[in-house]
């Protein structure tokens, strides 16, 4: 016997194993498992809500395999930050495996992202302007601290300045130092 039980369906009262012509026992008073509560709807509703929970919102966020997520103003950050950590020594050099502190190179792409912070001064969201605060006074202290480091190893004789960076000796721009250092 079964019996319609509002939102959750169509249940039955299951009191007992099937007899022996294979019917189960139906009991209204203390049912022990409920069965068939339109378990497809539910699963469906689920799956909906699972599906518009793990969408992105506004465009931005994970995009699945096969899909390109929108560039954000964090990733060029991203990218001018990762390439001034790279001239600065902190990230090797994806061919030779060694480190390349090109100081004029740094400093440019820290230059850089110091004027993205002035043309865009208010018209960032919260998250990007929070991100460009930290970011910058960061790239900032490191280039101070990596040239301090670089202008005492070339004083000690520990690495030499290379040619072939604008503005390092011998290169065609001329100029006094700044330019690559190697151990």
């Amino acid at each position: 016997m079964a019996r319609y039980n509002g939102e959750s369906g169509w249940a039955r009262a299951i009191s007992g194993p099937p007899d022996s012509r294979g019917e189960d026992h139906v009991s209204d008073s203390e049912p022990k498992l409920i069965i068939d509560t339109d378990w497809k709807n539910q699963a469906q509703a689920e799956k909906e809500k699972l599906a518009a929970g793990a969408a992105p919102k506004g465009g931005k966020g994970a995009a699945g395999p096969g899909e390109q997520r929108e560039l954000a103003f964090e990733d060029i950050l991203s990218m001018l930050a990762t390439q001034a950590m790279s001239y600065m020594g902190y990230l090797p050099d994806p061919q030779t495996g060694q480190a390349i502190v090109s100081l004029e190179y740094a400093k440019l792409y820290i230059d850089m992202i110091g004027l993205l912070e002035t043309k865009t001064k208010g018209n960032l969201t919260e998250q990007e302007q929070a991100t460009m605060t930290k970011m910058l006074p960061q790239l900032r202290m490191a280039f101070v601290e990596t040239s301090e480091a670089v202008a005492k190893a070339v004083q000690e004789g520990r690495i030499k300045p290379m040619g072939g960076a604008p503005g390092a000796p011998g290169s065609p721009s001329g100029g006094a130092g700044g330019g690559l250092v190697t151990p």
